[in-house]
């Protein structure tokens, strides 16, 4: 019972931050794009150059997000692959031993040590590996992290969230062109700020108006800074 336990805090562990990591994959897809795109509409009003500006920007964060989350979980399974293999070396030399230890683990969680030897015993009599790996890691041996579910998801979450400035400056009419990116921008990050709290248990006011006043000053300052620059449509 305790493996299993373990398994499924684990699942749902897994999903929440698969969850968290998604939004946060929106959350920079937003604000990165939307100073890309702020930024250029700064420095010309020409709709085409705003438009390659911002798919080009679009393109690159989605890649990098996805390299960059493939690259950091791969050492993650690489991590989880290297326990698991010392687990079943060590069942495999000295299952005794394995025993005792896994004995001791569950006598951590509140288990006395005459149930803690019992429920040791009757789980390594199922299936010893994933029940170690299970009580002492958190580790599920034939459902370790994917690097690539990880970096298919931070490319999709990531692209949904850039879609979002880069459709609003491009299809709103050029008096309100800036300013109605600006306002869609800030709305969608306070959605995903309320989410990302929502998801982790935190204050849901703080996590809003920290992301919002992030896009917010992103926006203001690449614009500023294109505004710099003259160019002619």
């Amino acid at each position: 019972m305790e493996a299993h336990g373990g398994e499924e805090l684990g699942s749902i562990g897994n999903r929440l931050n698969w969850l968290r990591a998604g939004v946060l994959g929106a959350n920079d897809g937003i604000v990165s794009t939307a100073g890309i795109v702020i930024g250029v509409a700064g420095a010309t009003t020409d709709r085409s150059t705003i438009l390659v500006s911002g798919v080009a920007g679009l393109v690159a964060g989605a890649f990098s997000m996805a390299g960059g989350e493939y690259t950091s979980v791969s050492t993650q399974r690489d991590t989880e692959a290297t326990l698991v293999a010392a687990e079943r070396r060590e069942l495999d030399q000295d299952p005794q031993a394995a025993e005792d230890e896994l004995t001791t683990n569950l006598e951590r969680r509140g288990l006395s040590a005459e149930t803690a030897r019992a429920a040791a015993r009757e789980l390594s009599a199922r299936n010893p590996l994933r029940a170690h790996a299970a009580v002492e890691f958190g580790l599920d041996p034939d459902d370790l992290t994917n690097p690539w579910h990880a970096a298919l998801s931070s490319f999709i979450s990531f692209t949904c969230g850039a879609l979002l400035p880069l459709l609003a400056i491009t299809l709103l009419p050029d008096g309100v062109r800036v300013w109605g990116c600006a306002v869609a921008v800030v709305a969608a990050l306070a959605v995903t700020g309320w989410t990302s709290a929502t998801l982790g248990g935190a204050p849901r006011r703080p996590a809003m108006l920290r992301i919002m006043a992030v896009g917010a000053a992103t926006m203001i300052v690449t614009y500023a800074v294109g505004s710099l620059f003259d160019v002619s449509a």
